[in-house]
């Protein structure tokens, strides 16, 4: 999301990051509920839902998008699993660059052992 945040800066888009917490709207990317769709279906436990989804991504944007948006849910998904299984705390510096999105969102919210 800082990433993201950062190329809208310099391009002058504005992104709602609020829409990864409560699933509504498209968060100012195009397609993006189609692909917040997708990306929850990876992780989710319905083989029916994952299918739809990864049909309508293809019916939408195509197979080289569909292709893509498989490649970045997988890699989110391994590198955040890796993170959470060994414990790997979140840089000075990120923490400090993610602080007012993680705010915004709520995400801390979700953070275990922290005082």
């Amino acid at each position: 999301m800082v990433l993201l945040r950062g190329s809208g800066d310099f391009t002058g888009q504005h992104y709602d990051f609020a829409v990864v917490m409560d699933g509504t709207g498209d968060g100012g990317v195009p397609h993006g509920k189609l692909l917040m769709d997708f990306g929850a279906a990876v992780v989710g436990d319905s083989a029916d839902r994952l299918n739809a989804c990864r049909i309508a991504v293809q019916n939408t944007l195509g197979a080289d998008a569909l292709a893509d948006a498989a490649g970045i849910a997988a890699i989110f998904n391994a590198v955040v699993r890796l993170a959470d299984a060994t414990g790997i705390p979140l840089e000075d510096a990120k923490e400090a660059a993610s602080r007012v999105v993680r705010a915004e969102i709520g995400i801390d919210a979700f953070a275990v052992g922290k005082d």
